[in-house]
């Protein structure tokens, strides 16, 4: 009987079997790790829709500086929806027509004016213990919209209004909008206790500012009070 012939080389036992075949699968992970950075690098370079942008913008140049002479006294915030509704006389609203909800959101200040006080507005006690200032009433700003918070929340256009914007080199104009808000937010602070809040602001920083200077009575009236 023969014996059997003897092993070339001795076979790799499993745990080193094991061990290759991660580091296999390890390189394989590289490779396409690489493959899949390359290839996204390539297509942005190569994409002809890529886009990017660069600010060319000039340097900002001041115009003009004022010098304030004014206390803001109080600051209200409104929000208003614009509803704007425009109609053509002879055609339905699924050809000709536009409807647009537009939230509005600013701030009005309300300011009392130092600057055109007369030599008239402060008045002393001989003793100098007594003080009278007569003040203007307070005034409105304009309304300061914040683009941030307003928006065009909604909007229904026809046929014909929907082509227009698209060759339209600046579809949607919201310029109308924003004035028409900021004309509501300018009636309801009219119509608000903004001024008189203001006035009343005031009035208590004076009071306290002069009796900080050492005056025992402080009074502040405005123009209009006897």
């Amino acid at each position: 009987m023969k014996a059997p012939p003897e092993a070339s080389a001795e076979a790799p036992s499993a745990p080193r079997r094991r061990r290759r075949r991660w580091r296999l699968l390890a390189a394989l992970l590289v490779v396409a790790v690489l493959l899949l950075v390359g290839g996204r690098l390539a297509w942005s370079w190569l994409n002809p829709f890529g886009e990017t942008a660069v600010d060319r913008s000039q340097p900002v140049l001041l115009q003009s500086i004022h010098d304030l002479s004014r206390f803001e006294a109080a600051t209200g915030n409104f929000q208003v929806v614009v509803d704007l509704e425009k109609d053509a006389a002879f055609l339905p609203d699924a050809i000709k027509g536009t409807r647009t909800l537009f939230v509005g959101a600013g701030g009005v200040d309300a300011y009392v004016d130092f600057g055109g006080l007369s030599e008239g507005a402060l008045t002393v006690s001989p003793d100098r213990t007594e003080v009278t200032v007569r003040l203007p009433r307070a005034q409105l700003e304009k309304p300061n919209l914040d683009n941030k918070r307003s928006y065009v929340y909604a909007q229904q256009r026809g046929l014909f209004d929907r082509v227009s914007d698209f060759l339209s080199s600046s579809p949607g104009d919201q310029q109308e909008l924003y004035v028409l808000a900021e004309k509501k937010i300018a009636e309801a602070a009219q119509a608000s206790d903004l001024r008189n809040r203001a006035d009343q602001n005031t009035k208590a920083m004076l009071q306290g500012m002069l009796t900080t200077l050492g005056f025992d009575k402080v009074t502040v009236k405005f123009a209009d009070e006897p």
